[in-house]
């Protein structure tokens, strides 16, 4: 099935202005679960209700709350939270152009393809652009009542725009604990090392799914047939000192193993 666009824009460099659509370049897999009602099965609904009362409230009787701290709320009005919204816009601002190590993979937040709207040799000409130079654009666009910063990327032939957390949404690894503890051990280290080496390779997600998805859906389906599973609960097994070089020695046993069963 042909992807859908989700919103049109404009990309805009400098006085450049590329129409453009946006689709979703990943699809939402999560689990979601109806609440039934355990005597007779029908749908539940969750109602607001005072917490002082016990009454059930409208939600035109329902007004927004800013906690400042723990035992005071600010009081916001929806007029006043609209007037505080971007003004609408379909530009997507490209306000420079950086290499792509300067944005770390923390930043990243949800990727869309970008395809053409019109002129087809604009577009793959700044795809092709950003692949030479090996350069992402940071941009700035409005959609839907929200201002989003995002970098503009090639994908292949095409372009990708993927949303970016703001600065102040990242979490510095200096707030971490410092390393504390008995110093490394050579022997450690030299056997980690060893590890990762046995398992370098390429990266391919096919060989990695949602088991806990895979799972409810076996369950789902079973039960759907009158069937009846029986889940085993995991029960992690305790750990003493010096089991990481124990592990490592293990690791690295099962790895020799698996590579001489290979040769066979």
């Amino acid at each position: 099935m042909a992807a859908r666009a989700i919103w049109k824009g404009v990309i805009v460099i400098g006085r450049q202005k590329l129409p453009v659509k946006l689709y979703s370049a990943v699809q939402d897999r999560t689990i979601h679960f109806r609440l039934l009602h355990r005597t007779d099965h029908a749908p539940v609904k969750q109602k607001l209700v005072d917490a002082g009362s016990g009454k059930e409230v409208g939600e035109d009787e329902v007004r927004k709350a800013f906690p400042v701290t723990r035992n005071q709320l600010v009081a916001l009005d929806e007029k006043d939270l609209e007037n505080l919204e971007p003004e609408p816009s379909r530009d997507i601002e490209i306000s420079r152009f950086v290499d792509p190590q300067d944005i770390d993979h923390r930043w990243y937040e949800r990727a869309y393809f970008i395809g053409p709207d019109s002129d087809n040799g604009d577009y793959f000409a700044i795809a092709e652009a950003l692949t030479k130079t090996k350069k992402e654009g940071v941009a700035h666009w409005v959609m839907r009542g929200r201002r989003y910063l995002g970098a503009l990327r090639p994908e292949g032939p095409y372009l990708m725009l993927i949303t970016l957390r703001y600065a102040d949404e990242i979490v510095d690894a200096s707030s971490l604990e410092a390393p504390g503890g008995r110093a490394l051990d050579k022997r450690e280290v030299s056997m980690a090392e060893r590890l990762v080496e046995a398992l370098a390779g390429r990266f391919d997600p096919s060989e990695y799914r949602d088991e806990y998805r895979a799972r409810v859906m076996d369950l789902v389906e079973t039960k759907e047939k009158g069937g009846s599973v029986k889940v085993k609960k995991f029960r992690p097994r305790p750990t003493r000192e010096g089991a990481l070089t124990s592990a490592l020695e293990a690791s690295l046993a099962g790895l020799g193993r698996r590579a001489a069963g290979g040769k066979r």
